[in-house]
């Protein structure tokens, strides 16, 4: 039988939940070479890659992400335990597991969820972070409860998922507050050269915006293309460029960010699912997404 060395699963279940060796090893008291050698024990008994380059940083693989999952619920198990036999009772909160594509802003996927923290019985949320693929291949093993999506499953995916639609909404533009005046007088057209902050590539609201600009014969000077939505609405608070989002949000992304709304195309329409295994959702938090959905409080 193979044994994994549990001690050797801390430390990289640690270091992926601190960002980094450095943070890890100076909770753990270790030196960061320390941490290194026993991950890439670690890696070699398990026969995976778990942590690769990205620049300076450390980014986990798929088999990393896997391998994280399940060691954060080893070691949730194992602080239970204790908390069991020192006459503690463990929390007996119904656990709820969320995936959101990388390509919902942070505001939406609140709404989304935001349901889930006001039911009377009480709830664990865990929500995960990834690109639709490697969610709902994560979802078909029934490692997630739930995907929230910008768009239905492709049928080029081999997944039994069906999509429920949490909502759908037109879309605001947006700029920094002392560049608003300017631009919401004629606009759309006081977007040609203006400079802009996109999502990056190939997502629904970008398809959107190429289309609209094309219609409106605009071509906005593109500064930067953005992965972490949230990241997008910070530089364009500092003033450089304006951006577009779901109108489903707008008062928030205004009031948290700083920036003023400079126009709406309301025919740019960005939808919401929420894909499960179950064609009739029976999960509890999964229906109170979906109750919330329909009576349109999110």
């Amino acid at each position: 039988m193979d044994w994994i060395n549990y001690h050797h699963l801390q430390y990289f279940w640690l270091t992926a939940r601190e960002g980094s060796l450095g943070r890890a090893a100076a909770t753990l008291h270790r030196t960061q070479a320390t941490l290194s050698g026993q991950i890439r024990t670690l890696e070699r008994d398990l026969g995976v890659k778990l942590f690769q380059k990205a620049g300076r940083q450390l980014a986990m693989t798929d088999q990393g992400r896997v391998a994280f999952r399940y060691a954060d619920e080893i070691f949730g198990t194992g602080r239970e335990l204790l908390e069991a036999l020192r006459g503690r009772a463990p929390d007996a909160a119904l656990e709820f597991s969320v995936g959101v594509a990388d390509s919902i802003p942070k505001l939406v996927a609140y709404r989304m969820l935001a349901p889930v923290l006001a039911m009377k019985e009480p709830v664990r949320l865990k929500v995960y972070e990834d690109r639709p693929d490697w969610l709902l291949g994560r979802l078909s093993v029934h490692e997630l409860d739930l995907v929230i999506s910008d768009s239905p499953v492709p049928p080029t995916v081999s997944v039994r998922a069906y999509n429920h639609l949490l909502g759908e909404c037109g879309v605001t533009f947006f700029a920094p507050a002392a560049r608003a005046k300017a631009l919401r007088r004629g606009f759309p057209r006081t977007l040609d050269r203006e400079p802009f902050l996109l999502p990056l590539e190939n997502t629904t609201l970008s398809r959107g915006l190429e289309q609209f600009w094309q219609r409106a014969g605009v071509r906005p000077r593109i500064v930067g293309a953005f992965e972490d939505s949230a990241l997008l609405k910070t530089f364009a608070q500092a003033g450089r460029g304006a951006f577009a989002g779901p109108s489903l949000v707008e008062r928030e992304v205004c009031r948290q960010h700083g920036v003023a709304v400079i126009g709406r195309a309301p025919e740019i329409v960005e939808r919401f699912y929420g894909i499960s295994v179950e064609r009739k959702v029976t999960h509890p938090a999964v229906v109170a997404v979906n109750k919330a959905a329909r009576s349109g409080r999110p």
